[in-house]
């Protein structure tokens, strides 16, 4: 059952994350426009800067007591940062989160402005990131954690889009596999450091178990420059299932973006 409370931007989302950040002086506040499934605020204080992110309907009310499980059961377990993500609830019961946030870079912010060299260490760190998170033994993990990638998307489609879509979800639950999955392993999820070497990985609301290709297809169901794609593809086996997978993406995508334009205007769709 969905949970009845979630965040609009007519909240008092500041006085909540200064209500959080006690200990702090917070200097500035900035909307991330590009927040799809959350109310995205960057505060920055006098001991750095954190990201918090306020669920937009009840369906990632949900979702983003999921994505702070997996972070911080992953943290520590691959080569790679990935938040430590602090689960907090206002007076009213409300779940939100926050993270210290990490300099950098998005990888989609910067993948036509790599050299060769660059372009192809990420292409292999992204890989190496995805057979990583897929080997993490998963027998201690929180149950949260376990929640079905194919189940996540059936859900999210037939109970959330503005109108059903056809991200074959028969394919989808025909392939899934019990490893774990990041789920929504785009561009903008992948941070570069100044010198465009891949440090870290965000956003974890679709993680869970599945098959480890569907991130390799989420990673280039978007548009890549030619080299990043092939250098990256030659990491893995069963092009064919990951081309079906690209498939079922670009449905998942086109779907979200109508839902988006429909009730959230205001939201930035240039990565799409």
């Amino acid at each position: 059952m969905y949970m009845s409370i979630f965040f609009t931007t007519d909240d008092s989302l500041d006085k909540i994350i200064e209500a959080t950040l006690t200990d702090k002086k917070v200097l500035s506040l900035d909307h991330i426009l590009t927040g799809w499934t959350n109310i995205v605020i960057e505060a920055t204080t006098d001991q750095g800067a954190y990201f918090f992110r306020f669920p937009r309907n009840p369906f990632w009310s949900r979702m983003i007591v999921k994505d702070a499980a997996v972070c911080n059961f992953v943290g520590g377990k691959t080569s790679f940062y990935t938040p430590q993500m602090k689960l907090c609830y206002d007076e009213a019961g409300r779940p939100f989160s926050v993270h210290k946030k990490i300099e950098g870079y998005t990888l989609g912010d910067r993948i036509y402005h790599l050299s060769h060299t660059a372009l192809t260490g990420v292409a292999n760190d992204a890989a190496k990131f995805i057979k990583e998170l897929s080997g993490i033994d998963l027998c201690e993990a929180p149950e949260e954690v376990k929640y079905p990638l194919s189940q996540f998307l059936h859900e999210l489609d037939y109970e959330h889009y503005a109108e059903h879509i056809d991200a074959d979800h028969a394919y989808i639950e025909a392939v899934n596999d019990t490893k774990l999955v990041h789920g929504d392993l785009n561009l903008g999820n992948i941070l570069l450091d100044k010198n465009d070497k891949m440090i870290g990985v965000i956003d974890f609301c679709f993680a869970g178990t599945g098959n480890p290709n569907m991130d390799v297809a989420r990673m280039v169901s978007r548009p890549t420059p030619i080299e990043f794609e092939s250098t990256f593809l030659a990491n893995f086996d069963n092009l064919d299932e990951v081309e079906r997978m690209k498939v079922a993406w670009k449905h998942v995508d086109a779907g979200y973006a109508e839902h988006i334009r429909r009730y959230f205007p205001e939201i930035n769709l240039n990565q799409l």
